[in-house]
């Protein structure tokens, strides 16, 4: 997308499994001006320290037995995080806070989002940047999501 993509009234969501921040552009496609209209993060604790049981195990229909997948609740609950930031993104869209979206996240979180956006959404994504930005300022926001259109 060419830089003038990035007008007045587009929503930038900078979202990973723990922690986000909903953005929207004030200025103007040229001198972007970024508002903080919300920060998320969620405590999500590595997987061995929220289950403690050992993993299942299960008989075939022989004598053998396996072991089954251990479950990641780490990885469920980024997922869930995400699905709750989609569920934040379309309720503003119906209420038509928005006009266009851009979206920063790294590639479990992007693939997440994906699935999650309904489509007449999806049709307003002006472009989804595959990395990780939540650490950044926003001032330093307004300098590299601009650079990362595609």
């Amino acid at each position: 997308m060419p830089l003038n993509s990035l007008k007045n009234r587009t929503w930038i969501l900078v979202a990973d499994g723990a922690r986000a921040l909903l953005i929207r552009n004030e200025g103007s496609a040229t001198q972007p001006k970024f508002a903080l209209i919300r920060r998320y993060r969620q405590e999500n604790p590595a997987t061995r320290e929220q289950g403690t049981d050992r993993p299942g195990r299960t008989n075939d229909a022989t004598t053998h037995k396996s072991a089954m997948e251990p479950t990641d609740w780490h990885q469920i609950a980024e997922d869930r995080f995400v699905h709750e930031l989609a569920q934040v993104i379309s309720t503003a869209f119906q209420r038509n806070e928005f006009d266009s979206l851009v979206i920063a996240a790294p590639p479990a979180a992007l693939g997440e989002m994906r699935k999650a956006l309904p489509d007449q959404i999806r049709d307003h994504i002006l472009s989804e940047i595959n990395k990780d930005f939540t650490h950044l300022p926003l001032q330093e926001l307004e300098e590299v999501i601009p650079k990362h259109l595609s």
